[in-house]
């Protein structure tokens, strides 16, 4: 009986696996980088994205306006963007600095210019978190964003430096 129940579970468990790597798997059982599956099963083509070119930021004090007016622009007036740099804030892992984009009054980019570095879990946890959390600033269009699960002091120090670049946004005139 015992032996008739593990070849039946065997014969289950190849047939399931089997129909996961015709649904659009590689052999090691990762999703195929063309096609994603749809809730009918049939796979639908995705391009891939290009990826961002690398940008170095330059070193400019705390709190300071990255753009070439000194005046304050007036909101209805103001067509170029300017960009706001926060506060450096040290975490336990490692410091976080926030710069953002403002035009026309609404934040268009938020970045984490540095974020924690140096062991591949921290590594790791930020390649997921900061993205989210630049992402988020944009949606929430404040300094009001969720943390990110496992990024925790990660979160803490961009919300701390986001809030600081908001604020001399907000100075400035462009918030």
């Amino acid at each position: 009986m015992r032996r008739g129940v593990v070849r039946t579970m065997s014969v289950v468990t190849l047939a399931v696996v089997g129909l996961g790597l015709r649904a659009g798997s590689q052999s090691d059982g990762s999703p195929a980088p063309s096609s994603i599956s749809t809730p009918a099963g049939r796979p639908r083509h995705v391009r891939p994205r290009p990826s961002p070119a690398p940008t170095v930021a330059p070193r400019l004090p705390a709190g300071s306006p990255t753009s070439s007016t000194s005046k304050k622009p007036a909101p209805s007036a103001t067509t170029a963007a300017a960009g706001f740099q926060g506060d450096l804030v040290d975490t336990q892992y490692g410091p976080v600095r926030v710069r953002i984009t403002v035009q026309h009054g609404r934040i268009k980019r938020a970045q984490a210019i540095e974020h924690p570095q140096g062991d591949g879990t921290t590594d790791g946890i930020n390649a997921y978190a900061v993205p989210v959390l630049d992402r988020e600033v944009v949606t929430a269009q404040s300094a009001h964003i969720d943390a990110v699960s496992g990024a925790t002091f990660t979160s803490q120090g961009y919300r701390q430096s986001l809030q600081s670049a908001l604020d001399a946004a907000h100075q400035a005139g462009a918030l």
